[in-house]
């Protein structure tokens, strides 16, 4: 599915564009075949003809339909490490608007019709996710929003509307402080004018698989369905996505040089249906130095102290999945990460500094490697 970064991304490796962030999901995980935008009426948006349901729709409604919630959540969590953190992430920020957009053809075969039914998409995006504190929530931008034109030039419709979007935005978002969009909502178009906000240029994607784990690769970072169900809470969820991205910024994935393995990995994990044999084993993911691992843990409590998450609960947390999936058990996240007694104590370190700095009013700006 695509993610919360507006990013270009090739079967292989996503490249992050270069003024583009959260202003579209520029590149689904799926590659429809082109086609020539049609062009936009200048009132209303077309209606689609409801498809017949069959059990395999329903199937597919019902799995499209869990996805889609999961992936709401995992961008709900990550806004404010991503936008509150900008200053930390270094060379990795970028300008965004704040919104992810979809249409029907954002999902493969049956879930075409899925995405219809369940989420109401046809040929034209429609806003699927408004970043909180973003541009776009501060300009009024609404979930189910139909996206028709930008700086006054038609938006492109059907297959391949994502990627052709995203070329239109990316120049204009790394340029503007503002955009004028113009979209479909109550039976009227509205324009707005949504400006630009920095924050962390990280790709954050839901994995559709079981296994308790997640993964950054350096420009994007991917937690599992297992991962979530498993943290149970928001503030969970926080501490691994946290992280992922201090991964990333710490460009722990290159030092590693396991770019590449992770990479392909996810690529794997955003298919609806993945080839889940590839996480037999440890999937070619070398296990994380502890010294690395510790940087991260203590980069990641920085990241979540000023997002405002609770960082006196990293510790149990921690534990807690140390103890019910230790590094024996091979695709889960402490074979990658084992130096649970060593990070433990790094964790407990750092959340000391923070809450000092804290107290005597002082900023959270941790020294950086």
């Amino acid at each position: 599915m695509p993610g919360i970064v507006m990013q270009c991304a090739s079967k292989a490796k996503t490249v992050v564009a270069a003024t583009a962030l959260l202003a579209l999901a520029a590149c689904s995980t799926f590659s429809p075949a082109p086609t020539t935008p049609a062009p936009l009426p200048t009132r209303g948006a077309p209606l689609d003809e409801t498809p017949v349901v069959t059990a395999k729709m329903i199937a597919a409604q019902e799995a499209l339909g869990q996805m889609v919630t999961l992936q709401d959540r995992l961008y709900r969590v990550a806004a404010p490490l991503l936008i509150n953190n900008a200053d930390l992430c270094r060379t990795q920020a970028r300008n965004l608007l704040g919104f992810t957009a979809k249409n029907k053809y954002s999902y493969p075969g049956e879930f075409v019709d899925a995405a219809h039914a369940v989420l109401g998409y046809g040929d034209r995006l429609q806003v699927s996710g408004v970043l909180a504190g973003s541009g776009a929530a501060r300009a009024g931008l609404r979930r189910g929003d139909t996206l028709m034109a930008l700086e006054g030039k038609n938006l492109p419709v059907g297959q391949n509307a994502e990627t052709l979007a995203a070329a239109m935005f990316g120049p204009l978002v790394g340029s503007r402080p503002t955009l004028s969009l113009t979209v479909w909502r109550g039976g009227a178009n509205q324009v707005l004018n949504v400006p630009v906000t920095r924050a962390c240029a990280f790709k954050v994607d839901l994995g559709n698989s079981d296994n308790i784990n997640s993964y950054a690769d350096g420009q994007r970072v991917l937690i599992t369905r297992g991962m979530i169900n498993f943290a149970q809470s928001d503030e969970s969820i926080a501490f691994v996505l946290a992280k992922d991205i201090a991964h990333n910024v710490l460009g722990h994935a290159g030092t590693q040089r396991s770019s590449g393995t992770i990479g392909g990995i996810i690529d794997n994990l955003v298919a609806v249906r993945p080839d889940l044999s590839m996480l037999i084993g440890s999937a070619g993911v070398k296990p994380m130095p502890q010294e690395l691992d510790a940087a991260a843990d203590r980069l990641a409590l920085y990241l979540l102290a000023r997002a405002n998450y609770n960082v006196e609960h990293a510790h149990a947390f921690w534990q807690r999945l140390a103890t019910q999936y230790p590094a024996t058990v091979l695709n889960g996240y402490n074979a990658t990460h084992p130096a649970i007694a060593y990070r433990l104590a790094a964790i407990d370190r750092s959340v000391a500094e923070i809450k000092a700095r804290q107290a005597a009013n002082k900023p959270l700006l941790p020294q950086l490697p």
